[in-house]
C-alpha cells in the first residue's frame, strides 16, 4: 500500500458530508481565469500528468467556479492538451448552480454539490477519490482573515501528499490576479507555502499599487507599514520607476527590468525570463 492510499484510507470515513463555506456571487467570464491556467501548466506539468499509485484518476477541482460552468470547462479543455485522461471536479455550494451543470456532464468532467471539505467519494475497492490539484480563485476574499486557515485546512485533508493549490484572486477580466501557491505536505495534511504569484497579462502596466486590490485575503488586510507585503510592493515600486526607461521597448520589457531589479536588491523573485515576460512575477518568500 502506497503512503497516499494509505492516508486516502485512513481519513475516508471522519470528513463531513455538509458542505463548509458560504456562496459566492458567482460572476463568471469567459477566459477569466486563462492566465491561471497557464500558470499552472507552466510551473508543474509533471503533475498534471502523474497517473502513479493514488495520483492515478486523481481530479483537479475547480473550486467555486460561479453561476456557469465555464472556468471549470476552459480547464478542462486546456489540461488535457497535457493529459488527456486528466479528470476535472468543479465544485459549487449553491444546488441550483450544481444542477445548472450537470448537462456538461461527461465521462472525465463531473459537477458536485460541496465546500472546502470536497464531495469525494468512495471507490468501489474501498479507497477514497484522490485530488491532485486544486483551483479557489475569488472564493476566500468574503471570508474573515481568521477563516482561511481553517478552509485552507480542510482541503488539505482532502489533497494528496504532493498536491497543489493556488488560491487568490482576479479582476474581473482575469487580467490581474494574484495567488498563493502552496504545496500539500507529504507527511502530514498541512500545506506549506512555495510562491506568491502577480500576474498582469497584458504586461503593460507595470504598476505595482494596482495588485492591492487583488491580494489574497491572508494578505489584503496588511498593507500596512512593516508588514512584508507592503515593504515588498513599495520596492516594486522603486524599482518599477528605476526601470522606467524600458518603457520605451514596451510592456514586456519593463515588467522584466523591474522584476529583475527586485532580485538584484535581495527579493526572492524568481527572475527567469519564462516567468516576467509572460508577465508572472513568482515571489518565492516574503520574509
Amino acid at each position: 500500500m502506497t503512503l497516499e492510499t494509505d492516508i486516502l484510507r485512513s481519513r475516508g470515513w471522519r470528513r463531513s458530508s455538509r458542505p463548509q463555506g458560504q456562496p459566492t456571487r458567482g460572476k463568471t467570464a469567459a477566459n477569466r481565469l486563462r492566465s491561471v491556467d497557464a500558470f499552472m501548466a507552466l510551473y508543474d506539468s509533471h503533475l498534471l500528468r502523474r497517473e502513479d499509485g493514488a495520483f492515478g484518476g486523481a481530479w483537479f477541482v475547480d473550486l467555486g467556479y460561479g453561476a456557469e460552468p465555464v472556468t471549470t470547462l476552459e480547464s478542462a479543455m486546456r489540461f488535457r492538451r497535457i493529459n488527456p485522461a486528466l479528470p476535472v471536479l468543479g465544485v459549487e455550494i449553491d444546488a441550483a448552480r450544481v444542477a445548472a451543470a450537470q448537462p456538461f456532464t461527461d465521462d472525465k468532467t463531473h459537477f458536485r454539490l460541496g465546500g472546502f471539505n470536497l464531495p469525494l467519494h468512495r471507490l468501489p475497492d474501498g479507497c477514497m477519490e484522490s485530488v491532485r490539484a486544486i483551483r479557489a480563485f475569488n472564493v476566500l476574499r468574503q471570508y474573515d482573515e481568521a477563516e482561511v486557515a481553517s478552509a485552507y485546512a480542510e482541503l488539505a485533508q482532502c489533497a494528496l501528499p504532493g498536491a497543489l493549490l493556488i488560491e487568490g484572486t482576479s479582476d474581473p477580466s482575469g487580467g490581474l490576479w494574484v495567488a498563493n501557491v502552496l504545496r500539500r505536505a507529504l507527511a502530514a495534511p498541512t500545506w506549506r507555502f512555495e510562491a506568491l504569484v502577480f500576474s498582469d497579462r497584458r504586461r503593460a502596466r507595470v504598476a505595482p499599487e494596482a495588485f492591492q486590490a487583488v491580494l489574497p485575503k491572508n494578505l489584503i488586510h496588511r498593507m500596512t507599514p512593516g508588514e512584508p507585503i507592503h515593504t515588498f510592493l513599495q520596492a516594486w515600486q522603486d524599482a518599477a520607476r528605476r526601470t522606467a526607461h524600458e518603457r520605451v521597448w514596451g510592456g514586456r520589457r519593463w515588467f522584466v527590468a523591474a522584476g529583475q531589479a527586485l532580485r538584484q536588491l535581495g527579493f526572492a523573485v524568481d527572475a527567469r525570463r519564462r516567468w516576467l515576460s509572460r508577465g508572472y512575477l513568482v515571489l518565492m518568500s516574503l520574509s
